[in-house]
């Protein structure tokens, strides 16, 4: 029987306008099974980006929990919050965020470093990360000198240089082209297949979501469908 790495019950996010208040979920149930694939697709304004957010405890739900495993992550004090995103989940954006000035190992390092790991150690396992997803000869390069693919694998190369157990990504082939964009869709699958890793991605691609087992696809806040079949939802809509 397969495992539960995500459970999300009850969640509910409002936000206040004024004197207004609007909810983007009320009382949303999602399941994400461990060493899964799953898509987040559905309309601008469907709160795509607001689940995710949640999900990795970027931000606190007006209600609702989210568990991993058995700790649920808004029982946790900030400083406690902070960490377990840093030592178990790793982040891709759209936008990359890689400092420019400095090199793409020690932007791959930094979240290391942030931690206090020795900068000798940390850099070793940025040059790893670099070489899993294919930049082993660009470690030294500024970020500002790198291509936006490259730029995009080191952020990738970043997002686990903690070896986390969830990738979480955003819209991750966003900025690129198409042949770029299929060429890093190939490399997370590959990842996440080799590291055994549990990844929820939210995109507007056709082509990346119908590549994941599993697509959940969002309607004004709602759980639409959630499972292999919203692939056809999603095609035909």
């Amino acid at each position: 029987m397969p495992q539960v790495a995500i459970s999300a019950r009850g969640l509910t996010r409002r936000y206040r306008s004024g004197a207004r208040e609007f909810a983007v979920f009320a009382d949303l149930d999602l399941d994400v099974e461990r060493g899964s694939a799953v898509a987040i697709v559905g309309e601008s304004g469907a709160g795509k980006s607001t689940l995710l957010h949640l999900l990795g405890g970027l931000d606190r739900p007006t209600a609702g929990r989210v568990v991993y495993g058995d700790t649920d992550i808004f029982a946790l004090s900030d400083e406690a919050l902070a960490d377990f995103r840093n030592r178990r989940l790793g982040f891709i954006w759209q936008q990359n965020s890689l400092l420019p000035e400095f090199t793409a190992a020690e932007n791959v390092a930094m979240p290391l470093l942030i931690a206090g790991v020795a900068r000798k150690e940390a850099l070793g396992r940025a040059e790893d990360r670099l070489k899993e997803v294919g930049l082993g000869d660009r470690g030294h390069h500024r970020a500002g000198e790198m291509s936006g693919g490259e730029q995009q694998r080191a952020a990738l190369a970043r997002a686990l240089v903690n070896d986390p157990e969830v990738l979480l990504a955003d819209e991750p082939t966003g900025n690129l082209d198409h042949k770029t964009a299929e060429g890093v869709v190939e490399l997370l699958e590959g990842l996440r297949r080799a590291r055994s890793l549990t990844s929820v991605i939210v995109t507007h691609s056709r082509e990346f979501a119908a590549r994941c087992p599993h697509v959940i696809r969002l309607e004004k806040g709602s759980v639409l469908a959630a499972d292999s079949r919203a692939h056809e939802k999603f095609e035909a809509h």
